[in-house]
């Protein structure tokens, strides 16, 4: 134990009779990156969630520099130099960038009063070694997402973390975004600050770690050295078995189903337009901000246009109207599933019927047999597990959540399918298993659209790419011009596609 900076021995966490964790050992060096991974329910979340203090272990050690330690509170963590780095940012959008470092922690003089002057000048202190362009002044608000995961850093170096264990860091930032943030990580290393990183990335984990822990159901199942390691190997010991990986075939037919002619929003959109093809799936790619789940939202009947016009087979689509885009085959899958895709305390049969209720019931009452028997179908055809309907969706892995997501669709005889960031925040198994979905809606001859910040993932899924910029569509790719080259080139470049 001393050589390492955090050693966790034998942690076990259980709620009643249910074990989510059990004797697993996790142990860090100083000044190392190392990547905690497994499947969704694998036990990562918990581990992190005992070490910083937000759960009691049900047993185990915790050494911090080969001394024990309690950690019985988020507070206590932090005293002992351990930081977390949530998905979620945690900080408050109207404060300044020094308040929000300062949360909870205020550096008072005479008493109560707060020392913003000091606060100020510490922060500028810490903020130089990060990145010195960010001002502790402005509204954290005013702040790109990448800068503002800085900031997070930047609280945690104020309490001289030795640990900081960051939790999906890169679900919002652009690829060369997270090359900014991989050179903060390795210089943080450098220093003598230990990473946990927890990504289902794992062109991210290879690119960044020096060590991976593997889990399985809430069981360690290996500590291994990213160089002796391949993608394949660490997938393998995740799931416990061989990823087969889905290759594509196109299915696009001539037929058009979706016409989009100069649709715009303001800025956000701009004179769009492009047909997609019975069988065919369409990749949207583009940087964050490009425009392209705006212009989901117009297609999907979410917000207004300010002009241009859909056809769906031909004919008109009524603009503006949730409604009417259902009524005419179109389903979103959106970005946040968890905010605008499901009612989390709902049954995963409630989920499935939502956009077309009026079926499901007679007289006002749910007919639910019928709804559990169309619901037990899908969930079937989706490789959803276990079969049970009533289970609350809120319970599910983020894979399983967005398969009750697309059984709704299927539900609904959907044929224009919107999948924005479908694998966002899922293992490796289940994203395998969302291509494969996409794969299979192809075939029956649906339109699949798919909005991908992941460039292997827009290539694997597409038969042809849109690239957005600044709220216009500047590239039309097909076949061998699918590749990372050109999606990069569009997306940051000065130059439209020549036509």
């Amino acid at each position: 134990m001393g050589d390492y900076r955090l050693s966790m021995k034998g942690m076990t966490k259980k709620y009643g009779p249910v074990t989510v964790v059990e004797d697993v050992d996790f142990n860090v060096k100083p000044g190392e990156v190392h990547a905690l991974v497994g499947e969704n329910g694998a036990g990562k979340s918990t581990l992190l969630n005992m070490l910083s203090g937000v759960i009691k272990a049900t047993k185990g050690q915790i050494y911090i520099d080969g001394n024990e330690v309690e950690i019985s509170s988020p507070l206590a963590a932090r005293e002992l130099g351990i930081a977390m780095i949530h998905q979620e940012l945690q900080n408050v959008p109207e404060l300044s960038v020094f308040q929000n470092m300062f949360l909870g922690r205020p550096i008072t003089k005479i008493g109560t009063f707060v020392d913003k002057k000091y606060e100020i000048q510490r922060a500028k202190e810490i903020l130089k070694q990060l990145d010195d362009t960010i001002d502790p002044t402005v509204k954290i608000k005013d702040l790109k997402v990448s800068q503002q995961q800085i900031v997070e850093i930047a609280r945690a170096l104020l309490d001289n973390a030795k640990v900081i264990a960051m939790d999906e860091p890169t679900s919002s930032l652009t690829p060369r975004e997270f090359e900014n943030l991989s050179v903060l990580i390795r210089n943080l290393a450098k220093s003598g600050v230990s990473v946990i990183y927890v990504s289902h990335k794992m062109d991210e984990i290879f690119t960044v770690c020096d060590r991976a822990t593997i889990l399985r159901d809430g069981h360690f199942i290996a500590c291994v050295d990213m160089k002796d390691e391949c993608e394949d190997s660490i997938v393998t010991k995740m799931v416990g078995r061989k990823i087969e990986k889905v290759s594509h075939h196109s299915y696009c037919t001539n037929e058009c189903v979706l016409e989009v002619k100069n649709l715009s929003r303001g800025n956000v959109v701009k004179n769009a337009s492009f047909k997609v093809h019975k069988g065919e799936v369409l990749g949207i790619s583009g940087l964050v901000g490009a425009g392209r789940t705006e212009l989901f939202r117009l297609i999907a009947g979410l917000d207004k246009p300010t002009s241009g016009s859909i056809l769906v087979n031909g004919k008109n689509l009524p603009l503006y109207s949730v409604k009417q885009s259902i009524a005419h085959g179109i389903g979103l899958v959106p970005e946040d599933r968890k905010k605008d895709g499901i009612l989390k305390q709902r049954a995963i049969s409630v989920n499935i019927a939502m956009p077309d209720m009026k079926r499901y019931t007679k007289f006002g009452l749910i007919r639910r047999s019928f709804l559990k028997n169309i619901s037990l179908d899908f969930m079937k055809e989706l490789n959803l597990r276990p079969l049970n309907v009533d289970r609350t969706i809120g319970t599910l892995s983020g894979g399983n959540q967005q398969k009750v997501i697309i059984g709704r669709w299927l539900a609904s005889g959907t044929q224009i399918f919107l999948f924005d960031e479908p694998t966002r925040g899922i293992d490796v198994g289940a994203k395998s298993e969302i291509y494969q979905v996409i794969e299979d809606l192809a075939k029956q001859g649906k339109v699949v659209l798919v909005i991908s910040s992941e460039m292997t993932e827009i290539m694997r899924v597409s038969d042809r790419v849109l690239v957005m910029r600044e709220g216009e569509i500047v590239a039309n790719l097909e076949h061998d011009d699918i590749n990372e080259d050109n999606l990069a080139k569009y997306a940051i470049g000065q130059n439209k596609q020549v036509a």
